[in-house]
């Protein structure tokens, strides 16, 4: 009889625990291209994991805590589709543990900067593509190592985000410790953002970056910009990026155009300018093809870069260029 009423305790403590486990989800995206590549020296065709996304897996999961307050997590490592390598450290993506409740979402660990935040939102084909604005990642910071972050819940349709980034240096060397903070703004069809950023990694002083950008959606047209600084202390170093893009549904489809400009104070000059389509199979599944093409000036040296893959001129002041047509699944 006292068994019986012990296996009937247990059974009866099983939903209890089991609700306070964390919701676990498993995900991914794998996309593999063809592509022709012209360095602006030679060509060759390759084939690239991640040109429209970067192919990835990942592992993220809540947990309630009860009066509205969540515990998060969040692990996503990146992978070579074409060798099956991983293309970083294991979780070199985002790597996060964290709080989320009424103040909004306090993160620990590798996380997204603001600037990326704002680069995201306003980048046309959704930092995919050759041509996209993950190019001047070059140059700004798009990930944050060692860092605490917050995004704050939405306040009629604004959102304060803040970073702070330990650069864990040796004695002597610059600290590289970088403080962000961001405003975002969303309501309807219009979005708008700013970010800031400066890192003491420099012994000349300080390096400072920032972004602007907007979008609207005209009906079916949607329009994107943005404009993305680094400033590093010194003379003739500054670089500056801008974008202009629009997106137009056709058919099951979706045609994706950006037009953008680079610079250097130094005289370096890039004028790119990317045409690309996505088609939908199903929710999961699309085929995409796209051309992009950048030209630089006698000292530009800048890049093409899709969401993974980044063709680098031959030398200075050659123009890079790139077809290409690949499949990408989610799941």
């Amino acid at each position: 009889m006292q068994q019986k009423l012990l296996a009937a305790a247990l059974l009866t403590c099983l939903p209890i625990a089991a609700s306070a486990q964390t919701n676990v989800q498993i995900y991914g995206v794998l996309d593999a291209a063809i592509a022709s590549e012209d360095n602006g020296v030679a060509r060759r065709t390759v084939l690239n994991s991640g040109n429209q996304s970067s192919s990835r897996f990942g592992f993220r999961g809540t947990e309630d805590l009860g009066n509205g307050l969540k515990a998060l997590f969040n692990l996503e490592g990146g992978v070579a589709i074409d060798t099956g390598a991983g293309d970083s450290a294991l979780f070199g993506r985002r790597a996060v543990v964290g709080l989320e409740g009424g103040f909004g979402t306090v993160t620990v660990g590798r996380e997204y900067s603001p600037i990326a935040a704002v680069a995201s939102s306003t980048d046309i084909t959704g930092q995919g593509f050759y041509g996209s604005n993950l190019s001047a990642f070059n140059y700004l910071t798009r990930r944050l190592s060692n860092s605490v972050n917050y995004k704050s819940a939405s306040m009629s349709g604004f959102k304060v985000l803040a970073a702070y980034a330990a650069g864990e240096a040796t004695p002597g060397q610059p600290k590289s410790n970088l403080k962000g903070v961001g405003l975002e703004y969303a309501q309807g069809k219009l979005y708008l953002g700013a970010a800031y950023h400066t890192n003491d990694n420099n012994v000349l002083g300080d390096t400072e970056e920032y972004a602007f950008g907007a979008g609207y959606k005209f009906g079916e047209l949607d329009v994107k910009g943005n404009w993305l600084v680094q400033d590093a202390a010194g003379r003739n170093n500054k670089f500056t990026q801008y974008n202009l893009g629009a997106a137009y549904p056709i058919g099951a489809g979706r045609l994706f155009v950006n037009l953008q400009q680079n610079r250097i104070e130094n005289g370096a000059r890039g004028k790119g300018w990317n045409v690309d389509y996505s088609h939908s199979l199903s929710k999961r599944t699309s085929l995409y093809t796209g051309y992009a093409r950048l030209d630089n000036n006698d000292k530009g040296n800048f890049s093409l870069n899709s969401s993974s893959v980044r063709l680098a001129p031959g030398k200075i002041g050659v123009d890079p260029s790139v077809f290409n047509v690949g499949v990408r699944h989610s799941f």
